[in-house]
């Protein structure tokens, strides 16, 4: 009997089927949910189903907000066991320190054995720190509320000086805004490969590059870092910039617990998935958010939180129809937004295609500063409607023709919802 066939015959036995979830960010925590929820009393649900979901953390991490931390801003705290309150899911407190795909379990801290019939891996991705030299002694990071506060008592005892924000991502580029909003007296330089917003219209690209410099960001393009030193970026040309701090946003690494327990990942470290989102040579772990490498017409999507909470409801389900005796669906999904805020008052959302790429149409100012906060603040909200209606979470784009890979996937092509 071949793995997958095994994994079959395991996940339609409901008796006692244990579901580990590791990562309670945007996609594991929407995983747990949703699957807690539509196997709860009240739901028809079956008790047999025993969800645990695995973080290091007792607070939800806002990654999304962690430029303001990074600023000093106080924001308010959501308990993980708060969310996951009334839904029958058990919250497991500590580090994932080993997988063993063999025995189905889960290290944590070193000295707890967590048993799994079903594992969804939601260990997403943090900044590389350790490809240019000097970034992980010298460098601040947002990888953690922990490490953005650390910026933040650094920015907070500066009274002049400069701040290098290496990376012009999308969080480099709102956290250069927000340092420079909240610290005037800091004169603050946002460098990277490519321009600030590269992909937006050119009318967007345009808006940002003029608020970045109305808040006397310096942005400098074109710029490759080979060494990060006490007070000094060093460049590929040779030329050194001051720096009193230093931001890295530049890049992103996974966590090697995959790679180590012998799951097939990408030169990422990301899990490969099939069209279902299980691992493509062990199929009863589920991968999903920014730990996967999850191919769509279009490419290998990219992490963002409007992708990740789909990935994570998506495995749901699909381990929901194992237990049926159904065949998994595959997943589709196309982008819709790309919001970035601009200090706390400014902003733009360049509005894009399935695959990304940008439409003519975009908001500014004010009006995309109040619907980035608003996109910001919606997972409260949606994790608290699944819970009540689980149904509600599975809702989001397809993205028609753009998602589709050939004329068919392996595992049927049904997806459900709106928005095809």
């Amino acid at each position: 009997m071949n793995e997958h066939h095994e994994a079959d015959r395991t996940a339609g036995d409901v008796t006692g089927h244990r579901v580990v979830v590791l990562g309670a960010g945007y996609a594991g925590t929407a995983a747990a949910i949703q699957l807690a929820a539509r196997t709860a009393k009240g739901q028809g649900g079956r008790h047999e189903v025993q969800v645990t979901l695995v973080n290091a953390q007792e607070t939800f991490t806002e990654r999304m907000r962690l430029h303001m931390t990074g600023t000093g801003q106080r924001l308010a705290e959501f308990g993980i066991a708060e969310l996951l309150e009334g839904t029958g899911a058990r919250f497991e407190r500590g580090w994932v320190t080993g997988v063993d795909t063999e025995a189905r379990t889960v290290r944590i801290d070193d000295d707890r054995i967590v048993p799994y019939d079903t594992l969804v891996y939601a260990l997403g991705g943090v900044a590389d720190t350790v490809t240019v030299a000097g970034v992980e002694d010298h460098a601040y990071t947002l990888n953690s509320p922990q490490d953005a506060e650390l910026l933040a008592d650094r920015l907070g005892h500066l009274t002049t000086g400069s701040v290098v924000v290496a990376g012009n991502g999308l969080t480099g580029i709102e956290s250069a805004a927000e340092i420079a909003e909240q610290y005037p007296e800091l004169k603050v330089v946002l460098l990277g490969r490519n321009e600030p917003g590269a992909t937006m219209h050119p009318k967007a690209k345009a808006y940002l590059h003029t608020a970045l410099t109305r808040l006397g960001v310096e942005i400098r393009s074109d710029c490759v870092v080979t060494k990060v030193l006490p007070g000094t970026v060093e460049l590929a040309d040779g030329t050194g910039i001051p720096a009193d701090a230093v931001l890295w946003t530049s890049g992103t690494r996974v966590s090697p617990l995959a790679a180590a327990a012998g799951l097939e990942v990408d030169p990422r470290g990301r899990i490969v998935t099939d069209p279902t989102l299980r691992s493509v040579s062990h199929p009863v772990v589920y991968a999903v958010g920014d730990a996967a490498a999850i191919r769509q017409g279009y490419g290998v999507m990219h992490g963002t939180c409007q992708g990740g909470m789909p990935t994570g409801v998506h495995a749901a389900l699909n381990i929901l129809r194992g237990l049926k005796g159904r065949r998994p669906k595959a997943f589709r999904f196309g982008y819709y937004h790309t919001p970035v805020s601009l200090g706390r008052n400014d902003g733009v959302v360049q509005f894009t295609h399935p695959d990304d790429s940008a439409r003519r149409i975009f908001l500014t100012g004010a009006k995309a500063a109040r619907y980035k906060e608003t996109v910001t603040a919606s997972p409260w909200p949606t994790y608290g409607r699944m819970k009540k209606m689980p149904a509600s979470g599975a809702f989001w784009p397809r993205g028609g023709r753009f998602t589709r890979i050939g004329n068919t996937f392996g595992a049927g092509t049904g997806t459900g919802g709106a928005g095809r």
